[in-house]
């Protein structure tokens, strides 16, 4: 339709004549995660059939080209309710936004909008128009995952499971569902997910586990925790270890009573684990199926932490292919044990038809709460034996962090721990000498625990916290027994960062959590689990460090932006900035909060063009 229409008219049209998209209930069940862990053979000949449809339809073509989906050049998209949410501070909310190619080119009322339009125009505009009661959003960014790891386990997801032995099954099942594998026991297999804290009882996984299991037995097999900060690893894998070292710098390797390695590797022993590098052909199925999911979850960006060499030059090679299916922002995978290359790699800007940029690098600086490796300035209360480990020295850190700025590079540091953190922070401070910190924006990926003196600093800084809400969540349940009843006070303090003055952006570390982004939206203003509770009750965990859902918003969209250097093109539903948004059933900025899961992405829309559901 593109008729002059009033907003009167507007408000009385059905929502049937035309939609923003098909109800939940109708949106294809194939771009759903797979999460059912029992029937392994079944799940594997679908991720067979959807991995090859998506190969087949992915053409990095540049979706904002004419014609790419049959919209027209420009329309104009309204809301009977006037429930299109810009996270504009000029206008907050509008009843109307206007696509030109593949920018917003105005936004406000119906009237308005028609009226501006026909000033400068020949033509009509057509209008189209959402179901009332959904809601329109900025396009969603997440500001911390990992795209092809995401990939690697829908293959085989490990999560879930409340025993070793239940794990070891998937593994079974997952070789069974494979003729490849059951027929080649040479095959490495890799995967995702497990977690020892929700096992019962609780207690580290072996090799020797998977040695009972006759169809697992003898394989080289590695599988990645949920935190991905500790390997899991076959007999197979073990002997090849050859020397075997007795301590790893930044990392440790679990032994039995006899000192006899188990299987496990924390943090930096991880390096000891050698497997097959995949093809590239394997690569682009990981990127296909996720992909398939950020779409059909409201996702237009994604902050890649962490591009190692193999990863950083497949991307190159898909940006070199044409139009990225969406927006990647690369952090490029800092080896601390080989020689400086931030001089001499080459920055990526606006590849990919735009959409891939590669401009900061990404260090650890510790190891994770939830397997011990958090660095702690006192001792784990669960574990008074250990501080956890730095695993990154500080006089390299002091060394590396104001190079890479004066080459240009945005530094993002890993720091879970409140030692960790205050170590970074003493170097961001100390780079101030040099450069203007502030410029190149340096972000502290995830900041979990954080003593009052560094949490004031942030603001100071400069420095973006990048947190994850739904880590919060899950790790309630283990933090006090880790850190004691006071120092867990500054476990994931999000309104004390803000309070202090810190600008932050919201990610979800996929695959250690799930990538729908609501669940980080849903964790953010209720510090609920999704069934409602909490270790301190109905109103959430540590209730007062909830954040109002418009602050959340801000955390997925333009705040991400920011965090990316690309506010001027993104993040908010503004004239002049690429066209990506969302429209969702119901409105979550109104809904109460127990509702927010249920709601489900009808359209998800990149430089103007649908990439999921209908407009």
């Amino acid at each position: 339709m593109s008729t002059q229409i009033s907003s009167q008219e507007l408000r009385k049209r059905t929502p049937s004549s035309s939609p923003a998209g098909r109800p939940g209930k109708e949106t294809s069940s194939l771009t759903k995660p797979l999460k059912d862990t029992r029937s392994y053979g079944f799940r594997a000949i679908i991720s067979l059939v959807v991995v090859a449809t998506l190969l087949a339809t992915f053409s990095f073509r540049d979706s904002s080209s004419p014609g790419a989906t049959g919209l027209p050049h420009s329309y104009a998209l309204c809301s009977p309710d006037g429930r299109i949410i810009t996270v504009d501070e000029t206008k907050s909310e509008v009843e109307c936004l206007v696509v030109t190619n593949s920018h917003f080119s105005d936004v406000g009322s119906l009237d308005d909008v028609l009226s501006r339009w026909a000033d400068v125009h020949s033509t009509s505009l057509p209008v189209r128009y959402t179901k009332p009661g959904t809601v329109v959003v900025p396009g969603l960014s997440d500001s911390h995952a990992h795209i092809l790891e995401y990939g690697a386990t829908v293959q085989l997801p490990l999560e879930g499971t409340s025993t070793v032995s239940d794990t070891v099954k998937l593994i079974r099942n997952f070789i069974l569902a494979d003729p490849d594998l059951r027929n080649d026991r040479t095959k490495t297999i890799e995967g995702w997910g497990w977690d020892h804290t929700k096992w019962t009882p609780e207690r580290w996984p072996t090799a020797d586990d998977m040695e009972q299991d006759p169809v697992v037995r003898g394989r080289p097999i590695s599988l990645q925790s949920k935190d991905g900060h500790t390997l899991w690893v076959s007999q197979k894998i073990l002997d090849s270890i050859t020397p075997m070292p007795d301590e790893v710098e930044g990392g440790t390797i679990i032994r039995d009573s006899n000192g006899k390695p188990i299987g496990i590797f924390l943090d930096s022993a991880q390096d000891l684990i050698k497997v097959p590098e995949p093809s590239h052909d394997v690569l682009e199925k990981r990127f296909a199926l996720a992909v398939r999911d950020a779409h059909a979850s409201g996702l237009t960006s994604i902050h890649d932490a962490g591009f190692n060499p193999r990863s950083l030059a497949f991307y190159r090679k898909q940006a070199e292919k044409g139009t990225l299916p969406l927006r990647v922002y690369g952090m490029a995978w800092f080896n601390h044990s080989a020689e400086y290359l931030g001089d001499r790699v080459e920055k990526i800007i606006g590849a990919g038809g735009g959409r891939l940029n590669v401009r900061s690098v990404k260090i650890f600086a510790d190891g994770a709460l939830r397997s011990g490796g958090a660095a702690l300035y006192e001792p784990y209360t669960d574990n008074p034996e250990t501080r956890g480990f730095m695993r990154i020295e500080p006089e390299l850190l002091n060394k590396v962090v104001p190079r890479f700025l004066r080459d240009g590079w945005q530094v993002n540091v890993h720091a879970i721990g409140d030692r960790a953190n205050g170590i970074v922070l003493d170097a961001f401070e100390a780079a101030l000498k040099d450069v203007d910190v502030s410029a190149l924006r340096p972000r502290l990926e995830h900041a979990q625990i954080l003593s009052d003196k560094d949490m004031a600093r942030f603001g100071d800084l400069g420095v973006i916290a990048s947190i994850q809400p739904t880590h919060a969540i899950s790790d309630m349940w283990f933090g006090e027994d880790r850190l004691g009843p006071e120092r867990v006070k500054g476990l994931y303090a999000f309104r004390s960062i803000l309070d202090h003055g810190a600008r932050i952006t919201l990610g979800s570390d996929f695959p250690v959590e799930t990538m729908n982004p609501l669940s980080g939206f849903y964790a953010a203003v209720t510090r609920l689990s999704p069934d409602g509770k909490s270790p301190h009750g109905p109103n959430g965990w540590f209730p007062e460090q909830r954040i109002t859902r418009e602050i959340a918003l801000k955390g997925m969209t333009l705040d991400p932006a920011y965090a990316s250097f690309s506010e001027n093109d993104l993040g908010s539903i503004t004239p002049g900035k690429r066209a990506d948004y969302v429209v969702f059933s119901r409105d979550i900025m109104t809904i109460p909060a127990n509702q927010i899961l249920e709601v489900k992405v009808l359209a998800t829309v990149i430089d103007g063009r649908p990439v999921f559901g209908h407009i």
